[in-house]
């Protein structure tokens, strides 16, 4: 006889039929290999449902008493909906901070339910937390963080910056100051502002920027070394190509870019900016709960040195004293002119790598002005290139009549007066250079010896019918003089020549001059010896010298001494310590 399989309903279905046609329970059982109680729910399956409660049944729980109700589900989507920045951590904070008609939600319940919902992609964490070496200051105001974030596109082609300040206890944001340039005196009159608003912290850390010191570059004593040292502010330093060091004030960086400054390409003006990043500074500090404070708000942990607390008050250099303009005047709405013969205006847009090509020759405008539309004014003698009415940059052209006619004919149009006049024969006229790191310089077919000290600086030259001076381009405070070697035709050549203007003065203030103290505690300057003191051996002191007399600033406050010599001053840095190597 050939056996039949069975499938388990057709079981349960003859077992049901058996006790039907009167067999007992518990044999029936006992010939299927079950228990009696189970024949005895399959009789009431088979008499609720019939043969469709013979199946097997799930046994998923019928309900869950801590399940996330619909209505909450639905909030949680919305929440994500509205802000596509928050995770599930600040999904759940919001629901606990504003009230929730049912118990919060725990971390995980969010995180599942944006993920059931298709609000954000499933991913695993690149690195365990464990693997993070974290550190944090025990009290506010014993370690700021400092640093500078770019990437600001204005209007009219520049790029701004940010200097920020982070407090590693609390995370306020203690500096959010927007600069043109961060110069180092931008970075230093933010610095100061926040020493003034919230009281002189403990220490400072930032990475080697030169804005910060000049640990990588000839040694001595940038402005803000001065500061944290008049001031009692322990200057820490990283690691060269170690971000993570300064990892607080990186992720504010990441927070401000993806939340403000990407969100607008390109920004008015700085007022504009400025004001943006104002409103989010304050919500950042009193409204946004930070995840490594277990969602606490900064302003929450932050207790600011209150002017009456401080022992000494702060104390800034006198440089100082006023701020820095940072606003450029807007360029003037040009009148009609008359038309030059043969000039040409023309457009073009800066390419990703920053160097334009015109005829063949290459203009250098840098990646940081890529997307930017610069106008060409151009005929056979020069060119000039404008940002939004600015000029930013006049070279001696290449072009020929030939080539002009050729722009035309490629959507050129005729130009109007130049930007830059050309001065008239024989007057004087200016041009900026940077000096050679021997102190030279380049002027026509000629080369110029400056001052050695001047060295890597960029400087405005006035070119008069004998002489060349050299000036600083910020202040036009006269730095150098040289007799001119050029010719009449090679100063019409000179390339970014523009008409003069006033004569540039001498210094009249003191000159502040660095010097590091001898093994006996004694300094040079001018010719003349100082004795210090043994216990300034070694250390970098800064010394204004006046006509009359030197003013040191020593650690225990400034000493003046009589001047004996006259005298000039011929290096403003203090030398390196030498080094002996011994050949073993």
């Amino acid at each position: 006889m050939a056996l039949v399989e069975l499938s388990i309903v057709e079981q349960r279905y003859r077992a049901v039929l058996a006790v039907q046609a009167g067999d007992p329970v518990v044999e029936v059982a006992a010939r299927i290999g079950v228990s009696r109680q189970t024949v005895h729910s399959w009789l009431a399956r088979y008499a609720e449902v019939g043969l469709a409660g013979l199946e097997d049944r799930s046994r998923r729980p019928q309900g869950c008493a801590h399940q996330a109700s619909a209505e909450v589900e639905a909030l949680v989507c919305e929440l994500r909906r509205q802000h596509p920045r928050w995770g599930s951590r600040r999904i759940a904070f919001e629901l606990g901070r504003h009230g929730c008609a049912e118990p919060v939600p725990s971390r995980m319940t969010v995180y599942r339910i944006l993920v059931r919902h298709g609000l954000i992609e499933p991913a695993k964490r690149r690195r365990s937390r464990k693997d993070y070496v974290r550190w944090q200051r025990a009290r506010p105001m014993e370690l700021w963080q400092m640093d500078i974030v770019g990437g600001i596109m204005l209007a009219d082609g520049a790029e701004a910056k940010v200097v920020t300040g982070v407090d590693d206890h609390s995370r306020f944001c203690v500096i959010a100051q927007v600069v043109r340039r961060a110069t180092g005196r931008a970075i230093c009159l933010a610095f100061a502002d926040a020493l003034q608003r919230f009281g002189v912290p403990e220490e400072v850390l930032t990475d080697n920027g030169k804005q910060f010191t000049d640990r990588f570059g000839k040694g001595g004593e940038v402005m803000f070394d001065r500061i944290c040292r008049e001031n009692g502010i322990i200057h820490r330093l990283t690691r060269p190509a170690s971000p993570t060091t300064t990892g607080k004030v990186e992720r504010f960086h990441q927070t401000l870019r993806r939340e403000l400054l990407d969100e607008v390409p390109v920004w008015p003006d700085l007022d504009t900016v400025q004001a943006a990043v104002d409103v989010f500074r304050h919500e950042y500090n009193t409204d946004r709960p930070h995840q490594s404070l277990d969602m606490a708000f900064p302003a929450d942990r932050f207790t600011p040195v209150l002017a009456a607390e401080q022992v000494v008050p702060v104390k800034l250099p006198a440089r100082l004293t006023e701020p820095v303009d940072q606003t450029l005047a807007s360029p003037p709405v040009p009148a009609p002119m008359p038309v030059v013969p043969g000039a040409v205006e023309f457009e073009r847009v800066v390419p990703p790598s920053g160097n334009l090509q015109v005829a063949g020759k290459q203009f250098w405008l840098g990646p940081a002005r890529s997307g930017v539309t610069v106008t060409f004014w151009a005929d056979t003698d020069v060119i000039h290139l404008l940002i939004a009415g600015a000029r930013i940059k006049s070279v001696r052209s290449h072009l020929s009549v030939a080539d002009l006619a050729g722009l035309l004919r490629q959507g050129g149009r005729p130009a109007g007066e130049p930007p830059l006049p050309p001065a008239p024969p024989g007057e004087a006229v200016e041009v900026d250079r940077t000096i050679s790191r021997g102190g030279h310089v380049s002027l026509g077919q000629h080369i110029v010896l400056a001052a050695e000290i001047l060295g890597g600086r960029r400087v405005g030259i006035r070119v008069d019918d004998k002489t060349l001076s050299f000036f600083d381009l910020d202040t036009r405070q006269l730095l150098r003089t040289r007799s001119n070697p050029l010719t009449p035709a090679e100063v019409a050549r000179l390339r970014g020549a523009r008409p003069a203007g006033p004569p540039p003065q001498p210094a009249t203030g003191p000159v502040q001059v660095q010097r590091r103290a001898s093994n006996s505690g004694v300094v040079m300057v001018v010719g003349q010896k100082v004795a210090l003191g043994r216990v300034h051996a070694g250390k970098t002191v800064t010394i204004d010298v006046t006509d009359t007399e030197l003013a040191i600033a020593c650690d225990d406050g400034i000493r003046t001494v009589r001047r004996t010599t006259d005298q000039p001053v011929r290096n403003l840095k203090a030398s390196r310590p030498r080094k002996v190597t011994l050949n073993v």
